[in-house]
């Protein structure tokens, strides 16, 4: 062994090279202060190995990228694992380098002859914080996706070469492949590269001019080795340890919904240690023209004065400025931090941006057991699409839930306005998109007896075009309430069965909000025949609910209807002859003498999809039709999106087995 390492020695002189590094002088002996250098080495060796194998199974395409990273995550061996450490290492960093830039502070080991290996400490920060926002976007998920969004609409306001350089930036006018190509170049190839250029800079300097001794100097002079690379190791795997700690909790990374451009996303948020930013931007001085100020002048103005550092702390005074001033950033941007977190839980805006999380959260858990039953065949954003429980659902609540709820909210869990409360227009932007022309307000809200006086005071402020037409229109209460039926498992036995109660028809959850609580079926069927009904006709009934429903062949009834054969057919007599239903409504063959809807295929996908896209056609309500559009007609809705909630109200999607959701 020793001769191959005289060998190797005689031609590479690493005796001496490693002689020099590890008996380096160190004044006053080592200190644990001193470990900060080192541990950030440390992670960035740990972020560039286990990027290098991200990136083998990484593909930076718009169209790939999510579904590559969800391979990573979800099929890769070992890849959560692999993902999770170079994200969590990542959200440590700044933290690290803040920890460093302190010490170097305080020490003052940035006064002469340091300034230029100083500098190179802030282009150091500088680049990290570059990586961590050119790696936010890599995922392709809707969180870091308008997250970048936000943050690179800033470059506009760069004077003079904004909206240039924000072109450069994404790769043209809109956000899409070639922002993902070019986020990915700079962090995987130009950012490191400059990142081991300045390291390798920065240590060079380190080595030229040694280390600042801290004062007081208590302790004798030491070697590097042993005792300050001890300190560093420990150091180095404390950081190790906690980020596996939070790797093994969080389960790696988590990976958020596919990006959609057509679909704004309530909770983009950047990073933590951007936060301090974002919040500061909210400030009421910052807002329009002054954005700018915010965005651009005053982060400059840190900037420049952390450079200047060097020669403002020559002096006495200038170095506890120096310290002050660092303590004065760190403080302001942790207070800032906070209130963005606590806006976040209790602000104006947190029911916004909690309800965003948690619809991320779903898509994300959606489209991965998605992902994992059917494959990806195109992209995983297709796979949300198409998929009824996620677009039924979403559809729902944009185009139903003005008038129905579905077990009391809007479908996607949003609690809407009971009967009778007043919901008032919090925004101007709110106030604008609804009442800026007859268009833009549901049809059925026009329609309402009760919503005309304050449509007609709406209409005269809109027509008088004064300074203060917003702020007028914006204090009107308009009174929002439910007016049609809870469709929360429709055309199941027991809807129909509570339907048939003369008590249900007219309350709220079913036709109560209607002109229906008025017509011939309860005030000639359910109110003067039904009330009187003994229990065994009130079985009747109950078996009439069972044959009704087998109508519609709910997935979730499929072994209920195959062994209730019997009943079912009893239900179809009872509903023939004994109570009389075809009387009023068309069953099994059509009849055009028919006063309410056909029943036949009642609450089948076909019968939903029918109803939806023309309520008024002769098969349901050809002259008693009440407020509902015509969404198929009136191509409000495309076949296929009526098709969604049809499905998504019917309950039939794929839904993961036990087994697939414990895996």
């Amino acid at each position: 062994m020793k001769s191959l390492l005289d060998w190797l020695d005689h031609r590479t002189g690493i005796r001496s090279l490693t002689r020099e590094a590890l008996f380096e002088n160190i004044p006053g002996g080592s200190r644990w202060r001193y470990v900060w250098g080192s541990t950030l080495t440390f992670t960035l060796f740990v972020q560039f190995i286990t990027g290098v194998f991200l990136w083998m199974g990484y593909s930076a395409s718009s169209g790939d990228a999510w579904e590559s990273v969800n391979y990573i995550q979800n099929e890769m061996s070992g890849g959560w694992l692999l993902r999770g450490i170079h994200h969590w290492t990542a959200q440590f960093m700044p933290v690290l380098l803040l920890l460093h830039l302190m010490q170097v502070v305080i020490d003052g080991a940035y006064k002469a002859p340091r300034e230029v290996n100083y500098w190179f400490g802030v282009l150091l920060l500088l680049l990290v914080l570059a990586l961590s926002l050119t790696g936010y976007l890599l995922p392709w998920d809707q969180k870091g996706f308008w997250a970048t969004k936000v943050a690179t609409n800033l470059i506009n306001l760069v004077p003079f070469i904004g909206p240039e350089m924000q072109k450069l930036v994404i790769g043209g006018t809109e956000y899409g492949h070639h922002t993902l190509t070019r986020f990915f170049a700079l962090h995987a190839g130009v950012l490191p590269g400059l990142l081991v250029l300045l390291i390798v800079g920065h240590i060079y300097l380190f080595r030229r001019h040694g280390i600042t001794p801290a004062e007081p100097k208590r302790k004798r002079d030491a070697y590097f080795w042993p005792d300050q690379v001890f300190k560093d190791v420990v150091a180095c795997l404390a950081v190790m340890v906690v980020v596996m700690v939070v790797v093994f909790s969080a389960h790696g990374a988590h990976l958020g919904s596919p990006a959609d451009p057509s679909e704004p996303f309530s909770a983009a948020r950047p990073d933590w240690y951007f936060l301090f930013l974002f919040q500061f931007l909210k400030l009421p001085f910052f807002a329009g023209e002054n954005e700018i100020w915010g965005a651009i002048y005053i982060p400059g103005i840190a900037v420049g004065l952390i450079c200047l550092m060097p020669f403002i702390g020559r002096w006495k005074l200038g170095h506890v400025f120096n310290i002050g001033i660092i303590f004065v950033f760190l403080g302001g941007a942790g207070a800032l931090t906070y209130l963005a977190k606590q806006e976040d839980v209790t602000g104006p805006n947190s029911a916004t941006y909690l309800r965003g999380v948690l619809a991320d959260t779903r898509d994300a858990d959606r489209v991965t057991a998605l992902a994992k039953a059917r494959g990806i065949e195109t992209t995983a954003l297709s796979l949300l699409k198409d998929d009824p429980k996620t677009q039924g659902a979403r559809l729902f609540a944009q185009h139903c839930a003005s008038c129905h709820r579905y077990d009391g909210h809007d479908g996607l869990g949003v609690e809407l306005p009971k009967a009778g409360t007043l919901a008032k227009l919090q925004s101007r932007t709110t106030m604008f998109s609804r009442f800026a022309s007859g268009d833009a307000v549901h049809p059925g809200w026009l329609a309402r007896k009760s919503a005309t006086n304050e449509w007609q005071t709406v209409q005269s402020v809109l027509d008088e075009k004064t300074e203060g037409l917003f702020d007028v229109v914006a204090s009107i209460q308009l009174q929002e309430k439910q007016s049609a039926p809870d469709l929360k498992d429709f055309a199941t036995r027991q809807w129909i069965r509570d339907l048939l109660d003369p008590d249900n028809y007219i309350s709220a959850r079913y036709f109560g909000g209607t002109t229906h609580r008025d017509g011939a079926m309860y005030k000639k069927f359910l109110n003067r025949k039904v009330r009187k009904y003994a229990a065994d006709e009130r079985e009747m009934l109950d078996a009439i609910a069972v044959a009704l429903s087998a109508e519609a062949k709910l997935p979730s009834q499929v072994a209920a209807d195959q062994t209730g054969v019997a009943l079912i057919k009893q239900g179809i007599a009872y509903l023939e002859d004994d109570i009389g239903c075809i009387d009023c409504h068309a069953f099994g063959e059509p009849d055009p003498d028919a006063d309410g809807p056909d029943l036949t295929g009642y609450g089948s996908r076909q019968w939903i999809i029918d109803f939806v896209k023309n309520p008024g056609h002769e098969k349901f309500y050809p002259e008693n039709n009440d407020r509902m559009p015509a969404f198929g007609v009136k191509k409000i809705l495309t076949d296929n999106k009526i098709g969604l909630i049809a499905d998504w109200l019917r309950g039939d999607y794929y839904e993961p087995s036990t087994a697939d959701q414990g895996h």
